[in-house]
């Protein structure tokens, strides 16, 4: 059988885990209690009949006791999930608990109105932007630093001692017959192998090119139809000259066609050659009476 003054006696008198004595007063660490404070109206295993609200994960719950199920501990407390809607869960408090005392409806609206806003102030701080205090680790930045230094003066010791034994090896303090490590040969090897490959590098080759030919003939025949076509307008001319230059020798003549001919044969025989000079055409046209040399280049 339950008894709440008998329970309340023992707790305030003897022993209480939940309580916390300070300078300001009496508290209580249980977290069904309502207030936080250890008083007789605000104890939560003292009260048979008692109610309270708790948070869990952004939820609040409106939490009931009474005296019919104190002896079902596994059954002892009814949650009612409250909505997010304040007026809401302020008409679900009326109705659950409308013939409770007075204390416990008015303390229990009232920790609804703190943990409502509570939960308001959380949201717009995460909301915000904040700086995050973080501590160094000094321990693990001196160790790293010690650890830093060692491995340094390993280093410089071990290529001290490496320059030292070549120095010496090739000062012929050894003679010619001595070991050296594996470790060691190929390290040597490697290196010779990447100077080597180094030097190949700087040799550069003289780049190779091909080039189109065909430009070359179509010129060429552009200007075999050019240098006849000079040719034949110098006879034209030589036609229309007056009738004193009308009589020219045959000799003459037999020269100029030579000349045409030698033209010709020499155009193509610089055509298989292909070749990247343009051909050059003679014309020589001697006329006896005006002993005048006429030259024409194309």
């Amino acid at each position: 059988m339950q008894h709440d003054e008998v329970i309340w006696q023992v707790i305030r008198h003897n022993h209480c885990s939940f309580m916390a004595k300070i300078t300001t007063g009496n508290f209580c660490r249980n977290p069904y209690n309502i207030t936080g404070v250890c008083n007789r109206s605000s104890c939560p295993l003292a009260n048979s009949r008692y109610a309270t609200i708790r948070d869990h994960d952004g939820v609040f719950y409106l939490y009931m006791k009474t005296i019919e199920r104190a002896h079902k501990p596994n059954e002892l407390w009814e949650r009612v999930k409250l909505p997010r809607n304040y007026e809401k869960a302020l008409e679900i408090i009326d109705k659950h608990l409308m013939y409770w005392p007075k204390f416990l409806v008015h303390k229990a609206k009232q920790r609804l109105t703190k943990m409502t806003q509570m939960r308001i102030r959380m949201r717009k701080l995460a909301l915000k932007t904040r700086e995050k205090i973080m501590t160094t680790p000094r321990k693990e930045i001196k160790r790293e630093s010690r650890r830093e230094k060692k491995a340094e003066t390993a280093a410089e010791l071990d290529k001290s001692i490496e320059k030292e034994l070549l120095e010496r090896l090739n000062g012929g303090l050894y003679g010619d017959i001595h070991n050296i490590l594996p470790n060691y040969f190929n390290k040597i090897l490697d290196e010779n192998e990447l100077h080597a490959v180094s030097d190949d590098d700087d040799v550069v080759e003289p780049e190779i090119e091909y080039v189109q030919g065909y430009d070359d003939l179509e010129e060429e025949d552009d200007i075999e139809d050019f240098g006849g076509f000079a040719i034949d307008e110098s006879l034209k001319n030589n036609d229309d000259a007056p009738e004193e230059e009308e009589d020219m020798d045959t000799v003459d003549r037999k020269r100029l066609k030579i000349g045409s001919e030698s033209a010709h044969r020499k155009v193509e025989e610089d055509e298989p050659r292909k070749s990247k000079k343009k051909a050059r055409v003679l014309v020589e046209v001697e006329n006896e009476d005006a002993s005048e040399r006429q030259r024409e280049t194309f």
